[in-house]
């Protein structure tokens, strides 16, 4: 048998011979770290099926406030029973006129309204499809019966439609849904490139500022988009950019500190957060009246669902009630920001520890005067 001969002074690497036995190579092949990845995507995977199929499987309405305009004698007797339709699905409150309960459904107060007329067997329905076609037909169905069963009838008339590029009044669910993606994904990239933890906690506060410029281009992409490319939601775009800002910096910075926390696994909650529990509960093709309870406290608490509801109200409702949206999307985004920078220094710190440990007199010493102070 024939050798090649190495260059003197040439150190060959040799690698060391494979483990013998069908379960020692195994193991060496299928470390533990990556069965515990294996576990999570699983893990992952089944609650991406449990919370979509969860949320969606039976969309029924629950407490959808309607303002009913009738005689007195008629709301008294009019009201408790719509209150009182099995599964609850409506919430209704008697108003003075018709013309506050129009105001109301243009403040976004109640989703719609009922007018008695007590003249004759047909009343009319009053809805805002611009704050969720799912919510308007959902009022229109359970009215319906209503009525038939009292031998009436129901027009409908839609003070609110939606704009004739925003098809379903799903634009904006979808617009959130690009923001958030491109916020985690660009936090992602930073860590992969550069190491889930950065080094120091300037360079944290480094990572967390280059998020700045690439919100705001996220923003104002994204606004032209869906306004002066498609025609898609026309009219609001500073409000729209700025939103989009915000949410692509919340994403980003939440990712951040999850990196910082729990390493490269903090991707894998990013996607917990953002896409398996934040998607399905954002009031996309089902509003949050329709969805179960959980998912409609997650569309209140999570950014998906105040990004998705503050576009709905900047471009059907003029703004009416973004106060709380907003202040939801801002605590992800600081808390986010701070938990990076702290989980930072704290990380950078606790190495510096292991890399220069204390003399045992010294810790002994520092230990002493800690007791006795």
């Amino acid at each position: 048998m024939s050798t090649t001969p190495q260059p003197a002074g040439r150190h060959v690497a040799v690698e060391p011979p494979p483990p013998q036995g069908f379960w020692n190579e195994f193991r060496d092949a299928v470390s533990p770290r990556t069965v515990i990845l294996i576990v999570g995507v699983l893990f992952l995977q089944l609650s991406f099926v449990l919370s979509y199929v969860g949320a969606f499987h039976s969309p029924a309405p629950s407490q959808i406030s309607i303002a009913v305009v009738a005689p007195e004698q008629v709301s008294a007797r009019l009201v408790p029973q719509l209150n009182a339709l099995d599964g609850a699905p409506l919430q209704a409150t008697a108003v003075a006129d018709e013309a506050t309960a129009r105001q109301q459904i243009l403040d976004d107060t109640s989703s719609a309204a009922l007018i008695v007329n007590p003249a004759g067997n047909t009343d009319t329905l009053l809805v805002a499809s611009g704050g969720g076609i799912s919510v308007s037909s959902a009022v229109q169905t359970v009215l319906t019966q209503v009525e038939a069963a009292q031998q009436r009838t129901l027009t409908v008339q839609d003070l609110v439609p939606i704009e004739s590029g925003d098809g379903r009044g799903l634009t904006g669910f979808y617009l959130v849904t690009g923001w958030i993606v491109g916020g985690y994904l660009v936090a992602a990239l930073l860590g992969v490139s550069a190491g889930a933890r950065p080094a120091t906690t300037r360079r944290a506060i480094f990572r967390v500022g280059a998020l700045v410029p690439y919100a705001i281009l996220s923003g104002l992409g994204g606004a032209l988009i869906v306004d002066q490319v498609l025609g898609a939601l026309t009219g609001h775009f500073a409000a729209l950019a700025g939103l989009g800002a915000l949410l692509v910096f919340a994403a980003g910075a939440v990712t951040m500190a999850f990196q910082v926390m729990f390493g490269v696994l903090g991707i894998g909650l990013t996607v917990l957060v953002f896409v398996v529990l934040g998607n399905p509960s954002a009031g996309g093709a089902y509003q949050a009246q329709l969805l179960p309870g959980f998912w409609q406290f997650l569309g209140v608490v999570l950014p998906n669902g105040a990004g998705t509801d503050t576009i709905r109200r900047i471009v059907y409702f003029d703004g009416a009630g973004i106060g709380g949206n907003l202040a939801v999307i801002a605590a992800w985004a600081v808390v986010g920001a701070v938990v990076a920078i702290v989980g930072a220094r704290f990380h950078y710190h606790r190495a510096l520890a292991v890399e220069y440990p204390r003399p045992a007199a010294a810790q002994s010493e520092l230990s002493g005067v800690q007791a006795r102070g």
